[in-house]
C-alpha cells in the first residue's frame, strides 16, 4: 500500500495526504477527515524511517520554470542559485515547457520532497485558475506571471506596458505593417500582444490580423513563421517578438533571406542579450531585469520559509527601452 493508492481513492494529490499523514496544517478540515477514513479502511501503516526523514528541516528550494533554454530564465536561475547558496539552501531545477501536466508532476514531488520553499513561474492554465490551497501548502514565489485574487509573493514586470512602449516607438517611425510574434501558450506572452494592440488603437492606425503571430515560443518556430511572413505578397514593414528565442529565429529568417535592416524591414525584441549589441545594425531591445528579478524572488522566498506569517508583496520591477539602429533610429 502506498500513498499513492491513498490519494486516488480520496480524490486528491500525494502532497495532500502527506501533509494529512505528517500532520501538516492547510489541509481543509473536510479533506482530511477524508483522507483518514481511507487510511483507516485500508488499514495504511506509514514507513516510519521514511517519514522521518523527510519531516526534517529541508534545504532544498524548487525553481520551476517554463524553459531553461530561455536566456530569460538562465538569468533568473542564475540569480537565484546565487540567493539560495549564500543561505545555505541548494536548488532543484524543473523545466515545464509550459506542460501544466509536467508542472503538476513537479510540484507534487517537490511537495512530497518536503522543499524548503518553491519559487514557480506558473503555466498559462496554473496561471489563470491558480488555488489558494497550492499557495499555502509550501512556501511560495511566483515570478513572470501575473495571477489575480490569489495570496501570494510574486515578482513581476509590467509586460502590458513594456510591450505597448516597444510598439508605440515602432508606430512612431512610421510603422504601420508591424507582424508581432507573442509566445503561446503563456500568459506573458498574451500581456504583451494585449499591449501591443492598446499601442495601435491609441495610435487610430488599424491592425492587419494577419500579422499577429502566436506561436510556441522555439527558435524553430519564429523561423519558419517569420519565413512565411517575409514570402508573402504583404510583407510587413517590422517585426516585433515578444522573447529572446523568438528574436533568435525570427532573426535567424531575415538574414536567410538577405533582407536589409532596418532598411527594408526595422526589427525589434524583448530580451537584451550578447548579441543583439554586437550585432550590426544593433537591435532595438526592451531590456528585462532578469537577474534581479531572480534575486528579488530569492530573498523573498528565504524571508517568506523564515516568517510564514509576514504579509504577502508583490514586486514589480520596471523594463527599459533601449533604442538601436534597427528600427531607423538610435535616439
Amino acid at each position: 500500500m502506498k500513498i499513492k493508492d491513498i490519494a486516488e481513492a480520496a480524490g486528491v494529490s500525494t502532497a495532500t495526504v502527506s501533509r494529512v499523514l505528517n500532520g501538516k496544517q492547510h489541509v481543509r478540515p473536510e479533506v482530511q477527515k477524508k483522507v483518514l477514513e481511507i487510511v483507516k479502511q485500508m488499514n495504511y501503516s506509514p514507513n516510519r524511517a521514511a517519514q522521518s526523514l523527510r519531516s526534517r528541516q529541508s534545504s532544498m528550494i524548487g525553481l520551476v520554470v517554463a524553459d531553461i533554454q530561455n536566456p530569460f530564465f538562465a538569468s533568473v536561475c542564475r540569480a537565484v542559485e546565487d540567493v539560495s547558496q549564500a543561505h545555505n539552501y541548494s536548488i532543484i531545477l524543473c523545466n515545464t515547457d509550459e506542460n501544466p501536466e509536467k508542472e503538476q508532476m513537479y510540484l507534487e514531488l517537490l511537495q512530497n520532497e518536503n522543499a524548503a520553499g518553491i519559487i514557480l513561474s506558473p503555466t498559462k492554465r496554473l496561471a489563470k485558475h491558480f488555488p489558494q490551497e497550492l499557495a499555502n501548502q509550501t512556501p511560495m514565489v511566483l515570478i513572470d506571471r501575473k495571477v489575480e485574487g490569489v495570496d501570494v509573493d510574486s515578482v513581476l514586470i509590467d509586460n502590458f506596458s513594456a510591450a505597448k512602449t516597444l510598439t508605440t516607438h515602432l508606430l512612431g517611425n512610421g510603422l504601420k505593417r508591424i507582424a508581432g510574434l507573442f509566445g503561446s501558450p503563456s500568459i506573458t506572452g498574451e500581456e504583451r500582444l494585449l499591449g501591443y494592440q492598446a499601442a495601435f488603437q491609441e495610435s487610430g492606425i488599424k491592425i492587419d490580423p494577419d500579422l499577429i503571430i502566436e506561436l510556441p515560443a522555439k527558435m524553430e518556430n519564429a523561423h519558419e513563421a517569420v519565413t512565411k511572413l517575409l514570402e508573402s505578397e504583404s510583407p510587413p514593414e517590422a517585426i516585433m517578438t515578444s522573447s529572446g528565442l523568438l528574436a533568435n529565429g525570427a532573426f535567424r529568417a531575415i538574414r536567410d533571406k538577405e533582407i536589409e535592416i532596418p532598411g527594408t524591414l526595422a526589427f525589434a525584441t524583448f530580451d537584451e542579450s550578447p548579441w543583439t549589441s554586437m550585432t550590426r545594425p544593433a537591435i532595438t531591445v526592451i531590456e528585462q531585469p532578469t537577474y534581479d528579478i531572480g534575486m528579488t524572488a530569492g530573498e523573498m522566498l528565504i524571508k517568506r520559509i523564515r516568517e510564514q506569517s509576514r504579509p504577502t508583496r508583490q514586486v514589480v520591477l520596471s523594463s527599459r527601452l533601449i533604442i538601436r539602429q534597427s528600427c531607423g533610429s538610435s535616439q
